[in-house]
């Protein structure tokens, strides 16, 4: 990150609106070809909490993140984040305000090592340019350092320190999952995205998962989480937005959610275990 993009990055964080949502989606649609994917959804999401996005397969919930991240341009709508217009950003432009996210499907450098494909998501936060890094500078050597010591903390934290150094191919699905939580974290966001984190996790490795997020939120990242693991979403959610056919159908806290006659009728009555 050059010098200049880290202080826009600092500036913009600190001359958001006091009490503003720090994500604010307005009316917005996906359409691809005829199929309103997500429609005219608005949802906003308060600094410090966890906020999980709950629905049937085929509800809008990735799609709706594709769009906050930048993944798919939105058809209509508004999104803010930082109290600032992002929704014609790229994606590397959201990322370097502040946002992250994880994929419900693995997305790995499978011959690189667990570590390294972690510190990939250091990235955004050093400041080294190509000119430092072929004379070896000092900063570039420190960033490094800092990069891997906080790679090597956050995969302590999720249980993953002893595979370090094998190729992250080597992995199972589940610990995959892990990792990209840890990558996620290495970039000390603001927001956090993660798209069905415990899909495919064994119970300690949920376990695992359910601390890091609840420790990642107690270090003042904000998180929005897709899962379908109900209980756990009841326990860990400050809010709740409920989507179904690409429209929300229900928000509110917890309680509130699991006992709207809608949300039963579309999605929690269907077998889950809320």
């Amino acid at each position: 990150m050059s010098p200049t993009t880290s202080s826009a990055t600092r500036q913009a964080t600190d001359q958001a609106v006091p009490g503003a949502p720090l994500l604010d989606v307005r009316q917005v649609s996906k359409h691809f070809g005829g199929l309103a994917a997500v429609d005219g959804v608005s949802l906003q999401v308060r600094r410090g909490d966890i906020h999980a996005l709950i629905g049937p397969n085929g509800a809008g919930k990735s799609t709706l993140f594709n769009l906050i991240t930048g993944v798919n341009p939105v058809t209509g709508g508004s999104i803010r984040f930082l109290d600032q217009s992002i929704e014609t950003l790229p994606p590397h432009a959201r990322t370097r305000l502040g946002m992250a996210r994880t994929f419900q499907n693995l997305q790995i450098f499978p011959d690189m090592s667990v570590l390294e494909n972690v510190m990939v998501g250091r990235h955004v936060r050093t400041r080294s340019t190509l000119f430092d890094a072929l004379r070896h500078a000092r900063r570039q050597r420190e960033e490094n350092a800092a990069g891997e010591a906080r790679a090597m903390a956050l995969l302590e934290q999720l249980g993953l320190a002893e595979k370090a150094w094998q190729p992250a191919q080597s992995l199972s699905y589940g610990e995959g999952k892990l990792m990209e939580i840890a990558r996620a974290m290495a970039s000390e966001p603001t927001l956090v995205l993660l798209d069905e984190p415990l899909a495919g996790l064994p119970a300690d490795a949920i376990e695992r998962a359910e601390q890091a997020i609840r420790g990642l939120n107690r270090q003042g990242v904000t998180i929005v989480l897709v899962e379908h693991n109900v209980r756990v979403v009841m326990r860990l959610s400050d809010h709740i937005s409920v989507l179904n056919n690409g429209r929300l159908i229900s928000e509110g806290s917890p309680e509130q959610v699991r006992h709207d006659p809608a949300v039963l009728d579309a999605y929690l009555g269907e077998g889950s275990h809320a």
